[in-house]
């Protein structure tokens, strides 16, 4: 949640005595990436969303990777291409969590640990392991995801000029992200 509100502040900061009819900055659209992201993770905690709201998040979220693509060309410094890199991997981290949550958490939901009761849990079936590609594949992006937050906290604590609690911000995102997924997994 902490996320979410510092990228709001800086949304709101940023967007201050600018026109409205302006395009966003790459900032303000990762910004805005950040709100969206942090808000489904939070929502992600409480409820499975499944079904066209998920698609719906999908969707969202694939839109968002395509729109910080342009901002990886504008990149002039090499650490700024990673930053943008670092946004788009937790883009799909996020399109991957939520096509394979039902997979994933099959297991889980059976057992009744998780308070998520759809799926075949709710048709009282006997729980299905997660197949094999799944697994590799949540492995990735939670590797990823853990590499995004070490490349967050190493700028943060570079004597360059940046906002440290922004990138602070991305670090906590991207360890959020593969926190979900280990626990989505296990």
């Amino acid at each position: 949640m902490l996320t979410g509100l510092v990228c709001v502040g800086d949304l709101v900061i940023r967007r201050r005595g600018v026109p409205r009819e302006q395009a966003f900055s790459d900032a303000e659209l990762i910004d805005i990436n950040h709100c969206v992201m942090s808000a489904a993770m939070i929502l992600m905690v409480w409820l499975m969303v499944d079904g066209v709201f998920a698609w719906a998040q999908v969707a969202i979220f694939g839109i968002l990777a395509f729109a910080l693509l342009p901002a990886y060309l504008r990149a002039r410094a090499r650490s700024e291409r990673v930053d943008v890199l670092g946004h788009v991997t937790q883009n799909a981290a996020m399109i991957w969590m939520l096509a394979a949550m039902p997979l994933l958490m099959s297991e889980m939901a059976i057992g009744g640990g998780s308070g998520h009761s759809h799926g075949v849990a709710a048709a009282g079936a006997a729980p299905t392991p997660t197949p094999a590609w799944a697994d590799t594949t949540n492995v990735v992006f939670v590797v990823l995801s853990g590499a995004g937050a070490l490349w967050w906290l190493y700028r943060a604590a570079r004597p360059t000029p940046g906002h440290r609690l922004h990138q602070l911000t991305c670090a906590a995102m991207g360890a959020g992200m593969a926190t979900m997924l280990l626990v989505m997994n296990t």
